[in-house]
Order: C-alpha cells, then sequence, then structure tokens
C-alpha cells in the first residue's frame, strides 16, 4: 500500500493518532494514580491544592494555550476546505499546429460529471480534472441508486465516460480515482 497523497488526510489520521495516544497516556496515568501506583501521589489526594484563585500566570497560560489550540483548529478546518486541486487551461493544440485550442480542466470535469449523470443507476456525479494537459488525473464522486451493482458500474464509467475524456484529450491513459456513494432511492425504471 502506497502513501497517500492526499495531504488532508496525513494530517487527519496524524493528528487524530496524537490526540488518541494523548487520551491513553492520560488514561492510563489517572488509572495508576487512583491505584496508589505513582510515586507521590495517594489515591485520595486532591487533584488541585485549595480552593483559591490560580497565579495570575496560570490564567495567562490557559489562555494563550487555548488561542493556539483554536488556530490549529482553524488551520485544520481549511485543510478540509480546500483539497481538491483548482481548474487549470491546458493547451490541447499540436506544437506544429497553426493556431492554439485553449481549454479550461473544469470544462472537460464537467463534460464528464454530466455524462456520468445521464446513467440511470446514478443519482449525481461530481468530477475534478488535475494535472498537466498531456498527464491529467480524474477525481470521481458519484453517488448510485441504491440497488446499483457499483462493479458494473465503474468498469461502465472507466469504458464509456472516461474513455470518452482521453480520446478528446489525445491521451492514452488517465488515472482515476472514483468514491461511490449510495443515496436513498432505487434504481429509476427505464
Amino acid at each position: 500500500m502506497g502513501i497517500s497523497s492526499n495531504r488532508p488526510a496525513r494530517l487527519n489520521r496524524a493528528l487524530l493518532a496524537f490526540v488518541g495516544l494523548l487520551l491513553l497516556a492520560a488514561g492510563g496515568y489517572a488509572v495508576a494514580a487512583h491505584g496508589g501506583r505513582v510515586p507521590g501521589v495517594e489515591s485520595g489526594d486532591r487533584l488541585v491544592p485549595g480552593t483559591g484563585a490560580p497565579p495570575t500566570w496560570v490564567l495567562v497560560v490557559i489562555v494563550g494555550a487555548a488561542i493556539v489550540i483554536g488556530l490549529l483548529c482553524l488551520r485544520w478546518m481549511a485543510a478540509q476546505w480546500f483539497r481538491l486541486p483548482r481548474a487549470v487551461a491546458w493547451e490541447l493544440s499540436a506544437a506544429d499546429a497553426a493556431g492554439t485550442t485553449m481549454m479550461s480542466s473544469a470544462v472537460a470535469a464537467d463534460a464528464v460529471a454530466a455524462d456520468i449523470e445521464g446513467y440511470p443507476e446514478v443519482s449525481s456525479a461530481s468530477a475534478v480534472l488535475s494535472g498537466p494537459g498531456r498527464a491529467p488525473e480524474l477525481q470521481l464522486i458519484v453517488t448510485a441508486a441504491a440497488g446499483a451493482d457499483i462493479t458494473a458500474l465503474r468498469r461502465r464509467i472507466l469504458g464509456e465516460a472516461v474513455g470518452r475524456l482521453r480520446a478528446a484529450l489525445g491521451v492514452g491513459v488517465i488515472p482515476v480515482s472514483m468514491e461511490f456513494r449510495l443515496s436513498d432511492q432505487g434504481i429509476a425504471p427505464q
């Protein structure tokens, strides 16, 4: 299994693993302290000594930590929001051609999505085409009806929609990543 090229997914896994390990360590320490297995800590000791207000520097540290955690959460949310590549303009004409043909990758992606949405077992589809014009990559999110044969649908998408895209772009291979979602509705009768 290769390393994921999806940076937000890697960041999510790393943060979740870190928080999980941190919580496991804190829980293990609390259980050990309650059982009297931590030197210098009695199981009946108070968590915080006294009932007075903490010193000002403690409050400043808590506020600073809250701000840092809040900013990290905002960064994490931003990584989730902007996870797909932006559309780029491609030059499709040959080097010896008299003119140039320019096309946005979003136009080609929209055409593929519309083509897939025309299948009776598909409720909706979205596509993103990225990479350079001679080595594009296609990301698809397809919402299929509840009773759809996903294997047959995948073959049809790769054979028909992706095949037409390859022919239109004049490339031999287009790497495709597909995500299937199932809708609540069944397949519409033909």
